[in-house]
Parts: C-alpha cells; sequence; structure tokens
C-alpha cells in the first residue's frame, strides 16, 4: 500500500514539474499572433488554389496581416474578397484585372494528325515519356489527356476532342492548370483580352499545313493589317501585344486558318 502511495505521489509531483516547465516555456516563446491575420483568413474564399502566389490562404493571410502582401490577390474571391481585406487592413483595396486562362491550342483530335495511338497512363507527362514531345505529330499540341484539368478546382478546364478548352466564366485565373501542363500551352491573360491567337506551333508553314488543319502557318497577313500594330509574327507565330490590342477582330477576320480566337 505504501508503495502505490509512494507512486501517486511522486507523479503527482513530476506532473506537477512538467506543468510548470511547459507553462514557463510556452510564456517565453510565446508568438503574437496579429488578430488581423485571422480576420483576413476567414473572409478568404477558402480554395486554397496557391493563385495569390502564396502557399495557400494560411499564407496568404499572414503575408497580409504582415505588411507583405496586396489586399487583392485572391483570385478566387475577386473583388468583394479584395474590399472586405482591405477594410480589415484599413487600406485600399487597389485595382487588379482578373486573368483567365488560354490553351494556345486548337488541335482537336480531327485537326491535329496523330503520330500513334497511345493507350498509357492518362497523364500527359507518361505519354511524354512514353512518345516523345506528344502523340500528335505537332510537337506543341496539347496531348488531351487533362492534367490541367484534374489540377482544376473549379470546374473551368475540360478536355474536348482531344484538346483542352476553357470556361472563362468559371475560371478565376488560379493558374494551377499553368503549373500542370507539361507543355507549357496554357497561360494566363487578361479576361478583358479578347482576341488571341490559339496556336502554339514554331513550326514553318509548310510543315504546319501537313500535320495541322488550322495551326498558324506564319503568313503574317494578321500582322500587316492589324490596325493596332499589335499582332507580330515571332518564330512563325503570330502572337499579341495586350497593350497595343483594341480588340477590333479584324485579324480573326482575315486568318486564313482561323486560328485566331475571338471571345466577343
Amino acid at each position: 500500500m505504501n508503495t502505490i502511495l509512494l507512486s501517486i505521489v511522486v507523479l503527482g509531483v513530476l506532473g506537477a514539474i512538467f506543468g510548470a516547465v511547459l507553462a514557463f516555456a510556452a510564456k517565453i516563446f510565446h508568438v503574437e499572433v496579429d488578430p488581423r491575420e485571422a480576420a483576413v483568413r476567414e473572409v478568404l474564399a477558402g480554395a486554397n488554389c496557391g493563385g495569390c502566389g502564396y502557399p495557400g490562404c494560411d499564407g496568404y493571410a499572414k503575408a497580409v496581416a504582415a505588411g507583405e502582401a496586396p489586399c487583392n490577390k485572391c483570385v478566387a474571391g475577386g473583388a468583394e474578397t479584395a474590399a472586405k481585406v482591405s477594410e480589415i487592413m484599413g487600406v485600399s483595396a487597389g485595382e487588379a484585372e482578373k486573368m483567365v486562362a488560354h490553351v494556345a491550342c486548337s488541335g482537336a483530335a480531327d485537326i491535329a494528325e496523330p503520330r500513334f495511338n497511345y493507350s498509357g497512363p492518362v497523364d500527359c507527362r507518361a505519354a511524354m515519356l512514353f512518345g516523345g514531345k506528344s502523340s500528335k505529330w505537332c510537337s506543341f499540341a496539347c496531348i488531351g489527356l487533362g492534367n490541367c484539368a484534374r489540377a482544376c478546382q473549379f470546374d473551368a478546364m475540360h478536355v474536348e476532342n482531344g484538346v483542352a478548352k476553357v470556361d472563362r466564366y468559371k475560371c478565376v485565373g488560379c493558374g494551377a492548370c499553368v503549373e500542370a501542363c507539361p507543355k507549357s500551352i496554357v497561360k494566363l491573360i487578361p479576361e478583358s483580352q479578347k482576341i488571341m491567337p490559339a496556336c502554339s506551333s514554331k513550326d514553318k508553314g509548310a510543315q504546319v499545313m501537313k500535320i495541322c488543319k488550322v495551326g498558324c502557318i506564319g503568313c503574317m497577313k494578321c500582322q500587316r493589317e492589324c490596325p493596332a500594330d499589335a499582332i507580330v509574327v515571332t518564330n512563325n507565330l503570330a502572337q499579341v501585344d495586350t497593350s497595343k490590342c483594341i480588340q477590333c477582330g479584324h485579324c480573326a477576320d482575315i486568318c486564313p486558318r482561323h486560328i485566331i480566337n475571338y471571345f466577343g
């Protein structure tokens, strides 16, 4: 009986000592947390999409509270969230144009010639390891196995007939699809930009015509006739300077390959 009582007393004393040590350590190593951090985290969209450039909503909230990030970087929350965050921080939200994803390829299954029938893992990177740059003759073409679509948390990206398509109304511009695409043909563009070439091929025109029914052939017609000098053909590919483009749509109308998209 004495042994049991002694054990209880010893455990009680040790518990008290350890408790005191832990309480002392907590006080010594306590880090003050800015209450604004929790408030900012509360109003964020909670998607943890990384579109803000920080590791999730917690990382962004911490950066905002520390004055290291602007209030308008939550792409999933948009202007409404930016206004709430700026109110918490007591600053102006500022202007930030919404970005949307754009797939610079139109190489659907019936348009871009296939090199072989791939039957491996449903993964674009795996297909590239198996067949080189692409399962299509165009080495710049969308592989179409949906890495981008699986990365999108907002149901804004889908693969249709072998090529990725973006739903601009659902896209929040988080950039997850951009990171997921091993071909680097998905880009973020301003939502207001309505004119964009849907091709990434840098092959010469004669080669493009052999392997794709709509690929850019670098004919320079769009460059010559653009009234704002907003299109330039570089490396056999038409590219738009969004800072100059006046969204007239003339280039889309005259393109002989109909490869310039007009999101009117």
